[in-house]
């Protein structure tokens, strides 16, 4: 058991650094059973921290110090100071090179941090704080150097040797071994070095940038690959085009490489001009990978694309300022993804994602601020916070200043700090100064945990046409204690009379009406609007597009919420409108569960639904979102204390109802987007996507009618479809069906089709992990010693531990609390040889809190195991304490 507790690191203790590198001279010789790692840095005193010469303390980790060189000369064990995690040598100038030569062991490397080996591919993944395990180096965001690297390897086993930057000299050398140098001109941080060495093939491209510059594309994967990065390809160069239309940004090398990579803790990363990317976030083709797939490949590239501006040129200074780059360049893609396909049904997606998830990381032990104030481990706090919140955050200063403004904003920022290390005050202070704003309380989003709850009621005077809107903001508690200070929260609105159409609003003491949505702010704790020439009460419409990251409540009956869902201009807000009738329905059958009652479904909402399905007008995507009911995981969120059975039997009989009594209009729907399935070869745009979304959730409801000619329907669509969104979505039917004899035979022919492609073989493994039927847990256990799993692989564990404990509720929460002990077991595991996937797996633990008495009891004593089982990375013991505390 640990008797040390990590070190806790503060913002409030940032110090600029004692010594800056101007330029990185990087050697690398790759072996078979080591690498050796020649390092010469340009170094200087930084003259913003006074006169002196203090000692250098570089940061290192799992290095093996081969020699020290300063100044020109070599210094013996009694000129500097060795420890685990740092080499402290002692400058005699202002100015001086100081040359290092360390061993390391990729090849043994399981962590899958600094230098590592995935299959026969050397590669890198050096954000937070990887390089340090690469060589001795003053590894933080704030030390930006230019770097200048030669990679050394075996020609044949490695023919491929890339780096950052552009090539300027490659050659043979000597016994079968050659090399290539690569010189990056911009200043970067140590976290955006990359590395790679492999037997790889390419797919070529280019692209004219805006002032004519032509920039080599190219995808580097593994030779079984090669004919599933066109979709990548096309993705690439409609986000370069992208970001120079909407922000102005032109990419600055002569060569923008992604190589994609089987063995990966996270999604890809932005390493400059050479992007390495799990396999799963770069191949796509209609056979292999689902729409669903194809629309995260397209997102993820974007995003890292877009990270050369708002990431690379403009960088954070501390680790604390992360969503600096996360939260805007999230915000940038899903603003690039609206574009590309259906903005309201991206809208839809999003907010739906952030609700179930990111709302339940700010009610957890682990909820922190957009900027946290203090962490263990960084890598703990690559969070939906940091990200999707922080997107929110800057989503919110768009809405505020305007489209406009906030490109002025844009514009100004990276003028302003191009080839910088900045804070989020940086970034808010440009949008200020370039719109003569003031957002000193709008900060608050940044510094101030939780999710803020405006409660809004009504008041209509009907002799004076007036009608008022009272909004009322809190903020609950969360582990910080820290009292929270109003918000600013910007609302957008509109009042829709009594035949839906919408009514121009005017505030009292303005001179003339203006359009029928506006927004308003809300900057206090109770907050009165009061709209003038009301002609009749009207019903409001709230929050329009999701404008901020809130939880609302208005005293909405389920007759209204079905006139929202008719009327409603706003397409987000005539889905929120069907999720809370859903959501109200469903809360009603849980309690007549729990009071012992027969089930009886509002009727309401049969009706809000058929007519939904059969509304020709509305986009089929949208028709798709509004059937899906509320998911278990988000009527476990928004319960005070969730009841894991209620909530599953309520949920399930709802959707057979639905089935039941929508059989028509479902069957229907199925019939004609599975004809032109049939008669349309697949193509990855957003009108073919609507189509099959809405095929398959029809699909997934006609099942649970039993009827023969759907079993009949399924087998065709998983026999004869021509892409893998019909094919795994047949699957899952079957899995999730009675059907036993052919869900066996589903899921071996699939199997066996497929067993050579480890990317669908992890959605193989996710089917059946996500499956509410009994047994879940010993298919589970029986699948992890099947060969295409692998603990050591990421993906794998996501695809299979990850679905089952993060969505297979029922059955996670077993009452003998068995699935924690499995999971409990699983993390200890991953604890020994990959800390980040460990700790990222422990998230459903961590919320024993949400549960009953018993479960909370199972829950907790699993996390004071893990707690207990001995040496614990500081990445696992970060997260277990602190849901512990």
């Amino acid at each position: 058991m640990r008797t040390e507790q990590p070190k806790m690191i503060y913002l409030k203790d940032y110090q600029a650094p004692d010594y800056l590198i101007d330029e990185t001279h990087l050697t690398f010789e790759l072996f078979e059973d080591h690498s050796l790692v020649h390092a010469q840095l340009v170094m200087r005193r930084n003259p913003e921290r006074g006169a002196g010469l203090p000692p250098l303390v570089l940061d290192g980790q799992q290095l093996e110090l081969v020699s020290v060189n300063l100044a020109d000369q070599e210094l013996t064990d009694a000129d500097y100071q060795l420890s685990d995690s740092h080499l402290t040598v002692h400058p005699t100038s202002a100015t001086f090179t100081l040359d290092t030569t360390v061993k390391i062991h990729p090849e043994t490397n399981t962590a899958l941090e600094g230098l590592y080996k995935s299959g026969g591919m050397f590669c890198t993944q050096c954000e937070a704080e990887g390089f340090r395990k690469i060589t001795y180096y003053l590894d933080r965001p704030d030390v930006m150097s230019v770097f200048t690297t030669t990679v050394i390897a075996e020609q044949h086993s490695y023919p491929v040797l890339l780096s950052n930057g552009n090539p300027i000299a490659s050659g043979p050398g000597e016994d079968g071994r050659h090399w290539a140098t690569w010189e990056d001109p911009f200043k970067k941080p140590a976290y955006l070095f990359a590395l790679v060495a492999g037997d790889l093939w390419c797919v070529e491209d280019t692209f004219t940038t805006m002032t004519e510059r032509t920039v080599a594309l190219r995808i580097y994967v593994e030779p079984e690959n090669i004919d599933k990065c066109q979709h990548a390809m096309n993705s690439l160069k409609k986000s370069m085009r992208w970001d120079e239309e909407v922000y102005g940004r032109e990419y600055d090398l002569d060569i923008f490489m992604i190589v994609a990579v089987n063995d990966f803790n996270m999604g890809a990363m932005e390493n400059k001009g050479l992007n390495i990317f799990n396999s799963s976030a770069v191949l796509a083709r209609a056979e292999t990978a689902t729409d669903a797939a194809h629309q995260r490949v397209e997102a993820i590239v974007a995003h890292e694309y877009f990270h050369n501006w708002s990431g690379n040129r403009v960088t954070c200074r501390d680790w604390f300022q992360l969503s600096l780059k996360e939260g805007f360049t999230v915000f940038r893609d899903s603003q690039f993804s609206a574009d590309m396909n259906s903005a309201t049904v991206k809208r839809i997606q999003d907010v739906a994602y952030l609700r179930t998830h990111q709302f339940a990381e700010d009610a957890g032990p682990m909820a922190h601020a957009v900027r946290p104030d203090g962490f263990i481990e960084i890598s703990n706090f690559y969070t939906l916070t940091v990200y999707e919140k922080g997107s929110e955050v800057v989503r919110m200063i768009q809405t505020l200043l305007g489209a406009e403004g906030f490109r002025k904003g844009s514009d100004l920022y990276f003028e302003r700090h191009d080839g910088q290390a900045v804070t989020c005050d940086d970034f808010i202070k440009a949008m200020e100064d370039a719109n003569g704003a003031d957002l000193t309380q709008f900060k608050r989003w940044y510094s101030q945990a939780g999710t803020p709850r405006l409660a809004v009621s009504e008041s209509y005077d009907a002799a004076a046409k007036t009608y008022s809107l009272t909004f009322r903001q809190s903020c609950p508690e969360t582990p910080d204690k820290v009292q929270k200070l109003p918000f600013v929260i910007p609302v957008e609105l509109g009042l829709l009379d009594g035949k839906g159409a919408g009514i121009a609003l005017r505030l009292a003491g303005e001179a003339m009406a203006g359009a029928t949505s506006r927004v308003i702010s809300v900057t206090e704790a109770e907050q009165t609007f009061t709209f003038v020439d009301i002609a009749e009460h009207p019903l409001p419409s709230l929050l329009r597009g999701f404008s901020a990251p809130v939880k609302l409540s208005f005293p909405y009956n389920r007759d209204q919420l079905m006139f929202l869902m008719q009327h409603d201009s706003d397409g987000f807000n005539r889905w929120d409108a069907g999720q809370q009738l859903s959501v109200q329905v469903l809360q009603e059958l849980i309690a007549q569960h729990q009071q012992g009652l027969a089930l009886a479904l509002d009727q309401r909402l049969i009706t809000a639904l058929r007519s939904v399905l059969s509304d020709e007008r509305l986009d089929q995507a949208m028709v798709a979102e509004m059937l899906s009911l509320p998911s278990e995981a988000y009527l476990t969120e928004i319960s005070e204390v969730a009841d894991v059975d209620a909530i599953h039997t309520a949920r399930e009989f709802a959707r057979k109802q639905l089935a039941d009594q929508l059989f028509e209009g479902l069957w229907l729907r199925y019939q004609a987007n599975r004809d032109l399935s049939k008669k349309t070869p697949y193509v990855a745009e957003a009108e073919h996507f609507a189509r099959r979304a809405l095929q398959n959730i029809a699909l997934s409801y006609l099942m649970l009618s039993g009827k023969p000619e759907v079993l009949a329907a399924t087998l065709e669509q998983f026999d004869a479809c021509d892409n893998m969104t019909e094919r795994l979505t047949a699957l899952a039917v079957l899995v999730n069906s009675p059907f036993e004899e052919e869900k066996a035979k589903a899921l071996a022919v699939f199997a066996e089709n497929f067993k050579d492609n480890p990317l669908v073989m992890d959605q193989w493994f996710s089917v059946q992990a996500g499956s509410g039927l009994p047994g879940a847990l010993e298919r589970v256990k029986a699948l992890m010693q099947h060969p295409a799993f692998n603990i050591k692989n990421p993906n794998k564990v996501r695809a299979l531990v990850g679905a089952f404990a993060g969505q297979n509720l029922i059955n996670f929460h077993a009452a003998d609390g068995s699935g924690y002990r499995f999971l409990a077991d699983l993390v200890i595991q991953l604890n020994g040889f990959n800390p980040q996937i460990a700790s990222r797996q422990l998230a459903p633990l961590t919320r024993w809190r949400k549960y009953d008495d018993a479960r909370q009891a199972l829950m907790k004593g699993e996390l004071e195991r893990i707690r207990a089982s001995g040496e614990l990375s500081s990445d696992v013991f970060e997260v277990v304490s602190k849901s512990l505390a």
